[in-house]
């Protein structure tokens, strides 16, 4: 078993100043998601694009950050949290100023894709950073404010892609509007961040990262691209193989292991109580969250002919319980956060069935949003019940394990849900509300049910 970490002191001169640059670092990459998608309609008329090619635009961010994001926090692990953040950060913001600029098609994809290399290295740091750097009551508030942002960048993209086009410059400025931001967090990283030893324990898993990366990517394209392809057979081949490539990814972990060396994911994580039902959970719940954002936008830009910002708007009561459950759970005793969790999906479950009578828009949808955002909102109390017994050498580890996880799901709940929601609408995305609102129900089941497992997972007596 795993024991548990040594105590560490939260960084105090600079505690506050370290948390707002690592967040809205973070703030960036999740921001980036979505903030294309309103822009697409123009990118198509101005650089004359294909379908496929702006699927890829969308796409590509999303592809190469969930396939990297393990390799992400490795490579923060080995060189140092600061410095790859910082890596992270200026790759970012120079592909970012790339799409802005880029002249064609084919040069925005490859912005787009570089882009969420950028991504993958800085996002794991972030949650690394805050389990190295908080302790205590100030880890707990530290985590509801990363849950906040993850969340709120979501919808934040959404309706800013929609403010910014408003003002008619074009397509370009959704990018080029972040870039000062990202230079001014970067000068501020490079004297804030904390200095850390990098190297602690040496070796990249080469073989490893190829096959993870390889299982990732056979699955994640097809779920992508699957939906507006029709579902291709090489989408299916694609899915099943990739199955067979996550088994070679266990067995090449095991042999990395038994000769001495550093696997990608340590079975030791994996193995600390509350990891692996901690990873159920956070499958299934980012799947609703995602289904329910990607599934609103087509129900409230569609048949009730919202605008982008408007319909981002209707989901700010989402975000904002979502994120007040996520800073409120530190704050309970001790003896009510681990119950909390079960307590957010039964909250959640039934909200997500009220969506089928609300499809109407209005106050009712909004109220039933906010109470959705308030069952996820426990997702913060998972991940920290999922981390708390891993040893400190190993929170690079776990944080790419938890944020792979929490994207696929994410991607797969958009893919699953989202097509089931299309192929029920017949022009009329009201009438795919009943069974949308079951199958984001029954997800939010499944995470409840393996959040029970969480909570009944042995807590070493010696954590604090």
């Amino acid at each position: 078993m795993i024991q548990a970490p040594p105590v560490e002191k939260s960084t105090t001169r600079s505690g506050g100043l370290l948390l707002a640059i690592v967040l809205l670092g973070q703030f960036l990459a999740v921001l980036n998601v979505n903030i294309v998608n309103v822009a697409t309609p123009t990118i198509e008329a101005d650089l004359h694009s294909s379908g496929a090619g702006l699927q890829m635009i969308v796409a590509g961010y999303t592809i190469t950050y969930a396939v990297l994001l393990i390799t992400g926090a490795r490579v923060g692990d080995l060189f140092g949290y600061r410095n790859t953040f910082l890596t992270g950060l200026a790759l970012f913001t120079l592909t970012t100023l790339g799409c802005g600029l880029a002249p064609s098609t084919g040069w925005l994809v490859a912005f787009r894709f570089a882009q969420g290399a950028g991504a993958a290295l800085m996002m794991p740091q972030v949650l690394t950073l805050i389990q190295h750097n908080y302790q205590g009551e100030a880890r707990g508030r530290a985590l509801g404010l990363w849950s906040a942002v993850v969340s709120g960048g979501i919808v934040v993209g959404q309706a800013l892609g929609g403010i910014l086009l408003g003002f008619g410059a074009g397509w370009r400025i959704v990018f080029l509007v972040l870039v000062p931001v990202g230079a001014l967090l970067l000068l501020a990283g490079l004297k804030v961040l904390p200095a850390d030893q990098g190297g602690g324990r040496a070796g990249l898993d080469p073989l490893g990262l190829v096959t993870l990366s390889a299982a990732v990517l056979l699955f994640i394209v097809p779920l992508v691209l699957g939906r507006d392809l029709g579902w291709p057979l090489w989408g299916w081949a694609s899915m099943a193989l990739s199955l067979v490539m996550f088994a070679v990814f266990v067995q090449v972990e095991r042999w990395v292991t038994a000769r001495g060396g550093r696997p990608l994911v340590d079975a030791r994580v994996l193995r600390a109580p509350g990891m692996r039902p901690g990873l159920a959970v956070l499958l299934f719940g980012p799947a609703t969250w995602g289904a329910f954002l990607f599934t609103s936008a087509l129900h409230l830009q569609g048949e009730l002919h919202l605008s982008p910002l408007m319909s981002g708007l209707m989901l700010v009561p989402c975000a904002v319980a979502f994120a007040l459950v996520g800073l409120a759970w530190p704050k309970l005793p001790q003896r009510f956060q681990r119950s909390l969790v079960p307590v957010g999906y039964v909250v959640a479950a039934p909200a997500y069935l009220g969506l089928a009578a609300a499809s109407g828009g209005g106050v009712p949808y909004a109220v039933l949003s906010a109470l959705i955002g308030a069952g996820l909102g426990v997702q913060i109390a998972v991940t920290n019940l999922a981390t708390q017994q891993v040893e400190s050498a190993y929170a690079a580890d776990a944080s790419g394990a938890l944020l792979t996880v929490m994207q696929l799901g994410q991607v797969i709940g958009v893919a699953t849900v989202g097509t089931l929601f299309i192929s029920l609408m017949h022009g009329q995305t009201g009438q795919a509300s009943f069974g949308t609102a079951v199958a984001l129900a029954a997800l939010a089941v499944l995470a409840g049910l393996s959040s029970l497992f969480l909570v009944k997972a042995k807590v070493s007596p010696t954590r604090t």
